[in-house]
């Protein structure tokens, strides 16, 4: 008698194998050139199982044959090496500001292989994604024609719902309720998946994967873009809360007898350290308030009128590292260079007001990927359906993205 075939078992034997593609996959993107012994090591899997995983997504287009890779155990020999394919997929990330937008056409392992920036002119939704989309197909243009675009990641500085990337709050943009992605792909003429997020909840990640907070499970990201936000990782996973709108520090309640938020409340820590407060306080034009990161980076030392704002950065992070007790605080965007000329307020801030145990825990970094903390982020994001499920990410990808683009 013929035995009963199992239910589902070829069905849960092709999720395990597309799982582990995507898993050495990730390895190689995230590490480069690895051997095969490294990754026979680091999955778990026996070399055999590893080459034939290689060889799927060598026929993919996704990674390719390396030089020899140090010595295999007891025999002396090279291992085998594995890279990203030069030719491979890739996603065009989005960094979305409020006077300017930076798209970029980005590889595997986070290679920025074209960019292109401009002021963004008009502020309805439409027009800039009619700007978004153009920098799109510049970008694109070049790409090699076996390189297929699996995905878009756009950094949005508000607040975007988790399930679907409805941009609920862009307080900075003036936008409500805005289906950026849909209008961005409307442009486009194209489907292609496109996946939103906020703009500091990117940073953190693109700094936890491949920054200043590479090997550490708990991090903060503070962004400065005109607003105050923070993307927090936590347990080595991004928080992102119930609805996707966790983060949102620059909105704690600081001088309760402080300016008006455009929130509505009173004396929210945004009003105090945000880029228009710092800007009043070195007299700085408003038409130059959404370049604050480069007006501070002219300064060699730093004006009397920042030291107070310093300070209040400091105390509002106290509150921060005593409710998410990171190891590391990284200091995106106008932080960053706030950080270089008052470190000494900043810091002083942090220790008066954090609690013991946690302030010696922490530490505060600059951004280890400079300005593109946010761009990478979006790429990083956009590669995620590509790690879990490379067979159908390329299956589906748009191979002749380029001829598309431009009719």
């Amino acid at each position: 008698m013929s035995p009963t075939p199992r239910s589902g078992l070829g069905t849960n034997q092709e999720a395990v194998r597309r799982h582990n593609l995507g898993t050495l996959l990730r390895h190689v993107h995230q590490r480069g050139n690895s051997s095969r012994a490294e990754l026979t090591k680091g999955m778990g899997l026996n070399r055999s199982t590893i080459a034939g995983l290689v060889a799927e997504l060598e026929s993919l287009g996704a990674v390719s044959h390396a030089e020899a890779v140090g010595t295999s155990r007891g025999a002396g020999r090279p291992s085998a090496g594995v890279r990203i394919a030069p030719d491979g997929p890739f996603v065009v990330a989005v960094d979305l500001g409020v006077d300017r937008v930076i798209v970029a056409r980005v590889g595997l392992g986070g290679s920025v292989l074209q960019r292109a920036e401009t002021i963004v002119a008009g502020s309805e939704a439409w027009q800039v994604g009619s700007t978004v989309a153009g920098l799109v197909r510049e970008v694109v243009a070049d790409a090699p024609t076996t390189s297929p675009m699996v995905g878009v990641g756009i950094s949005v500085p508000g607040m975007v719902r988790r399930t679907d990337g409805l941009i609920r709050l862009a307080p900075n943009l003036d936008w409500h309720d805005v289906s950026f992605g849909g209008i961005v792909l409307a442009a486009l003429g194209v489907d292609v998946p496109v996946s939103l997020a906020n703009d500091a909840d990117l940073g953190a990640l693109s700094e936890h994967e491949r920054g200043a907070g590479v090997g550490v499970s708990d991090l903060i990201y503070i962004s400065g873009n005109v607003g105050v936000g923070a993307g927090v990782i936590s347990g080595g996973h991004r928080l992102e809360g119930a609805g996707g709108y966790a983060g949102e520090i620059g909105h704690l309640r600081f001088n309760p007898a402080g300016r008006p938020c455009h929130c509505g409340n009173l004396g929210c820590w945004e009003t105090e350290v945000g880029a228009h407060a710092i800007a009043d306080a070195i007299r700085c034009p408003a038409d130059k308030v959404p370049q604050l990161d480069e007006v501070l980076d002219g300064y060699a030392k730093a004006p009397r009128e920042l030291r107070g704002i310093g300070s209040a950065i400091g105390q509002g992070l106290a509150s921060i590292v005593n409710v998410f007790n990171p190891q590391v605080v990284v200091m995106g965007g106008y932080f960053d260079a706030m950080y270089r000329l008052v470190r000494a307020e900043i810091d002083q801030g942090l220790a008066d007001r954090a609690l013991p145990a946690a302030f010696e825990s922490v530490s505060l970094a600059a951004p280890a990927l400079g300005r593109d903390s946010v761009l990478l982020g979006a790429a990083e994001m956009a590669f995620e359906p590509l790690f879990i499920d490379p067979v159908t990410a390329l299956g589906s990808a748009i191979q002749d993205v380029r001829a598309r683009l431009a009719g």
